[in-house]
Formats: structure tokens, C-alpha cells, sequence
């Protein structure tokens, strides 16, 4: 009578080369997901700005945005009908700049801008990174009002 099954040669050669298909692919499937987080902040960002500009211009309050970079997090505030929206960035974004540049010792300090209604919009925008080093900006254009996206490509060593 003959035996059927897998020997250990067998289940040893089949465990080895699925081994080496996950090696070789986490790397990009990691790669893949750092760069979806550091997208999703941004789109989340861009969203945010665009909820203080709009709530400024719709129910004629002063609107603060506030950027937290010790805290990878920014939120907007209108005072006076009580509202706030916070966002903190996911694991592994990061808030590297806070725009326009601030002349003071601490470059990861709390900074507030003030969006008033009628008034023209100030210039900022923030920073992010991502572990790999892809690095994006989400400023506003004070002329538009708009929120802009930018892209660069650095080395993750650099710093």
C-alpha cells in the first residue's frame, strides 16, 4: 500500500520560496503604504484649510489655524460660534516645516494664522514627511485663496 502526503523536503522548499516572494515584496508593499499616509495627511490637510477659509467667508467670523508641529497635528478654530476641527497627521507623517519661515529659536513651535472675513488671505502652508523622505507642502496662495500642493524628493539621510 502506498502513503500519500507531503514530505518535509517538500513542505520545507514550499516555505522557503513563499519566504522569498515576502521579502522581496514588503519592502514595496511598506514603501506603498508610507507614501498612501503621507497622501491621505495631505488631502486631509488641503480639506482642513479649505473648511477655515470657507467657514470664515460664510459665517463672517475670524477663524484661527493652528499648527502643532511637537504634536504632528493642526486644527481650526472659530471662537465665536464655538466650532474647532483638529487633525492629527498618521503614524509616520511627520510636520517638518511650518510656513512662511519664523525667526524664532524653536522652528517646532505652536503657530497660529488668522483668516479674517473680507480680508485678504495670509501666506502659509506646512511641510510633511514621510519615512521614506517624500516630502510635500500644502501652502495657500494669499492671492487665490487656494490651497496648493507641492512635491519634492529627498534623501531620507539628508537630515
Amino acid at each position: 500500500m502506498r502513503q500519500r502526503g507531503v514530505t518535509l523536503i517538500e513542505m520545507l522548499v514550499v516555505v522557503t520560496i513563499i519566504s522569498l516572494m515576502v521579502a522581496v515584496s514588503f519592502p514595496a508593499v511598506t514603501s506603498g503604504l508610507d507614501s498612501m499616509r503621507l497622501h491621505q495627511a495631505v488631502r486631509d490637510t488641503v480639506s482642513l484649510f479649505d473648511d477655515g477659509l470657507a467657514r470664515a467667508q460664510r459665517s463672517q467670523q475670524v477663524v484661527q489655524i493652528t499648527v502643532v508641529p511637537r504634536e504632528n497635528a493642526l486644527w481650526i478654530r472659530a471662537p465665536q460660534s464655538l466650532y474647532e476641527r483638529r487633525f492629527e497627521l498618521p503614524e509616520g507623517v511627520t510636520i517638518t516645516r511650518v510656513l512662511p519661515a519664523d525667526f524664532t529659536d524653536d522652528p517646532l513651535a505652536a503657530r497660529s494664522f488668522y483668516l479674517y472675513p473680507g480680508g485678504a488671505v495670509p501666506r502659509f502652508g506646512i511641510e510633511m514627511r514621510n519615512r521614506r523622505g517624500l516630502r510635500q507642502t500644502v501652502s495657500v496662495d494669499p492671492i487665490t485663496g487656494v490651497p496648493h500642493i507641492g512635491t519634492t524628493q529627498e534623501n531620507p539621510d539628508a537630515d
